[in-house]
Parts: structure tokens; C-alpha cells; sequence
């Protein structure tokens, strides 16, 4: 066995444990930091080429990519942790953990990041009004939106958990816990 540097006690104990954590979950990808859009397309690439080796039914593929894609968008464009980029026409990065794995037969991807508790009551008042939508009511409350100006404060069509809620398999799962005066940790969990 190699050794450089000092001795870490338990260094590979605590990876080891994380690593053994991760696979009990079912994770096949995980990824904790920060985020921007290259980060997101060079995730989204690994998650579909693992995928694809394992998945037959495209149209699921395209609603697991999809989830995905908005979840870190969202930790992108919503966390309270942010470090702009060199170039300010790259936007700032967010921070946040996305775990995308398989449950059983389902997929599932959680994303979660710190947010400013101010927007905590608002935000779980609209995923709990989504997640008890059937699949006919949240299509007809995307018709809706998609004719309404964005929300205050929306850094998007204020369309992407709604898509999110559709094209869950089961009723989206979140919870928050408050971590100072000012922030949450939020985190959200989707099947597909």
C-alpha cells in the first residue's frame, strides 16, 4: 500500500462509510458542490450514458433527463449559496447535492440546497398543493400557467415544478429543515 503525506485517522473509514451510504440508497450518480451549466451538461451526459445501459423505455429516459435537468437548474438559479463565475455572462454558481438512483423499479432523483427561509412557507404551500394533483390536474394548471405572466421572483417561466410534479411517477416528496435565522435546507425527491 502507498502512503504520502501524514497519516489521516479514519480518512478512508469516513469516505468508505459515505460510499457504503450512497450505494444502500440505490445512487448511481451523486454530486455535492457547486454548480453551473457546464457542470449540469457534464452530469447530465454521465447520467445518460449510465442510463442507457440499463434502461430500455426511451420516453422514461427522456422524464428521468428532464427531472434532472430542472432539479440542478433550480439549485442553480435558487440556492442562497452563490459564487459568481469569471465571466459575468456565465451567471453565478449554485450550490447544492443532486443523487439520482434506482428504488426498486423507479428512479428517483433528489436535489437539495440551502435557501432563504423567507421563501420556505411559500415554496412548501405550492409543492404540497402539487403533489396532491392527479395527472389531469396538473396538466390543466400548466395550461394555466403557461398563459400567466412569471411569478415574482421567478428566474423562469415559473413552469418547472409543475413539469417536475407531471412527470413524477408517485407524488414528489420534500422537506425542509432550518438551519439558522435565515436559511433552510431544502430537498426535494422525484420518481420516474
Amino acid at each position: 500500500m502507498t502512503h504520502t503525506g501524514g497519516a489521516s485517522s479514519g480518512l478512508a473509514k469516513t469516505y468508505l462509510a459515505f460510499k457504503r451510504d450512497q450505494d444502500e440508497t440505490g445512487a448511481i450518480l451523486s454530486y455535492s458542490g457547486f454548480v453551473s451549466e457546464a457542470i449540469l451538461f457534464a452530469l447530465g451526459e454521465t447520467l445518460r450514458r449510465r442510463v442507457e445501459q440499463e434502461e430500455s423505455d426511451s420516453n422514461r429516459t427522456k422524464r428521468l433527463f428532464s427531472v434532472f435537468v430542472e432539479q440542478v437548474q433550480n439549485i442553480i438559479r435558487y440556492s442562497s449559496e452563490k459564487l459568481p463565475q469569471r465571466d459575468p455572462d456565465d451567471g453565478m454558481l449554485g450550490s447544492g447535492l443532486v443523487s439520482v438512483g434506482k428504488d426498486g423499479q423507479n428512479f428517483f432523483i433528489v436535489c437539495a440546497n440551502t435557501l432563504e427561509r423567507s421563501r420556505k412557507e411559500a415554496l412548501r404551500e405550492r409543492l404540497t398543493r402539487l403533489s396532491a394533483l392527479d395527472k389531469d390536474e396538473l396538466r390543466t394548471v400548466y395550461r394555466e400557467k403557461l398563459r400567466e405572466p412569471p411569478e415574482e421572483g421567478s428566474l423562469g417561466a415559473s413552469l418547472g415544478l409543475i413539469e417536475i410534479a407531471r412527470r413524477s411517477s408517485r407524488p414528489i416528496e420534500f422537506d425542509f429543515v432550518d438551519i439558522d435565522d435565515q436559511r433552510s435546507f431544502f430537498c426535494l425527491k422525484v420518481h420516474v
